[in-house]
């Protein structure tokens, strides 16, 4: 690793991707241990890193007085965006900046700036002023509380999206029920995997080679750290101030391959030690509140099937719908009651009912597909093969509705 000759002008990294280890000298320090290092990753930010260094550094100051670092990762921005962040060095002694001229994405600038950073905590905030820097303060509370990680959530109570558009949202959420499927036991760990505001303690990620692609470095953080305690922190994601989106197409599929090859090289994740928790009376009860909507459903498919003889497809559609309804209501009402009572406003009752309908249409057509599978391939009784698939789909249900259904945000 190259070193700088002026202490606030960093020398990008080189080499493969790898944090070290913290190594403090032996003899007494002539100023306090830096306790945080926050990377901030920009590229064509000039409009907001001004503000963006002034306000975090007004916040961190009194905290960490001498005893954080804010680190500026410029890709070599055409708008210069790196020459107008070292304008701030004089008077900001805590500020750091490294301009990469020969290499360039989010999630590796990150681990650059890791690379070259000294303290304790590493951590990330976007810059373009989209994550409240105030919401810093509190993350940095939960690490020094004993969390190895602490992530800046949009799907925990008092979080939220601001003003996105209905697409976004969709493909925000969509994504996240990817990740859940894939890596269940990493992306299952938070509520909002795709955050890319977040602290880490160094040692959990440490020596460890990292691999990230596109720009969901949390989702490599999930993959391959070592992370005994998870918590989470909500905040509100804020439109951009000044210049323009960095989301693109291109960066969905990105994600997409990072899922699958943290699938393929991070096995079963042996170094997540700590294991979800299952919460056996929850389940319990969402299980009796599934047994009456199975009597719904199966009385529903029953009078439609036989009774007015329509098809079993369309029958078991509108069965099973009505059977969602009936599921809502004793859930919300009963299994997640502590959520709902703190919620209680129509628009946020409504908001829960289609996060459930959502969720178990998926499950929905899960079920439909193995239902015509039962049925007309393997020739089981209609009710039979009705049962099965229900049964096979009710722990889908389940776990997104504890990850995601009584989630809701305040936007």
């Amino acid at each position: 690793m190259n070193v700088s000759p002026s202490p606030q002008c960093l020398t990008p990294p080189t080499g493969i991707l790898q944090v070290p280890p913290l190594h403090r000298a032996n003899s007494a320090p002539i100023a306090p241990p830096i306790q945080l290092s926050l990377i901030v990753p920009t590229y064509n930010e000039g409009g907001n890193v001004g503000k963006l260094i002034t306000v975090l550094s007004a916040l961190l100051d009194p905290v960490l007085p001498q005893g954080y670092e804010l680190i500026i990762v410029d890709d070599d921005s055409p708008d210069r965006t790196w020459a107008l962040a070292q304008g701030y060095l004089p008077d900001y002694p805590q500020l750091r900046v490294m301009r990469r001229q020969g290499e360039r994405g989010l999630s590796s600038a990150v681990i650059r700036g890791w690379q070259g950073a000294q303290g304790e905590i590493l951590g990330v905030i976007d810059g373009d002023l989209q994550h409240p820097p105030e919401v810093l303060l509190e993350l940095l509370a939960q690490v020094r509380q004993g969390a190895d990680l602490a992530v800046a959530s949009r799907h925990i109570d008092g979080g939220g999206v601001s003003d996105w558009s209905l697409a976004r949202r969709i493909l925000s959420r969509g994504a996240q029920l990817l990740g859940l499927v894939l890596l269940p036991r990493a992306v299952g760990r938070v509520s909002d995997p795709m955050s890319g505001y977040f602290l880490v303690r160094r040692s959990a990620i440490a020596a460890r080679p990292l691999q990230p692609l596109g720009y969901k470095i949390l989702i490599e953080v999930l993959g391959r750290g070592t992370l005994d305690r998870v918590a989470e922190v909500p905040y509100v994601f804020q439109e951009r101030e000044a210049g323009d989106s960095k989301v693109t197409a291109q960066q969905y599929w990105d994600y997409l391959h990072h899922l699958l090859r943290l699938r393929l090289t991070t096995g079963r994740f042996q170094g997540v030690k700590q294991r979800l928790r299952f919460p056996v009376k929850r389940f319990l009860q969402f299980g009796l509140v599934g047994s009456s909507g199975l009597l719904v459903d199966m009385g529903v498919l029953y009078l439609l099937f036989d009774g007015l003889g329509w098809g079993l497809t369309r029958s078991a559609v509108l069965a099973a719908e009505l059977a969602i309804v009936n599921n809502f209501i004793w859930n919300d009402r009963w299994t997640f009651r502590e959520f709902s009572q703190r919620q209680r406003q129509r628009r946020k009752t409504l908001k829960r009912f289609l996060k459930f309908n959502s969720i178990c249409g998926l499950g929905l057509v899960l079920k439909i597909l193995i239902l015509n599978v039962f049925f007309n391939q393997l020739s089981l009784n209609a009710y039979i093969a009705n049962f099965l698939a229900i049964a096979l789909v009710t722990l889908w249900n389940f776990w997104l509705s504890v990850r995601l259904g009584w989630r809701v945000t305040q936007q």
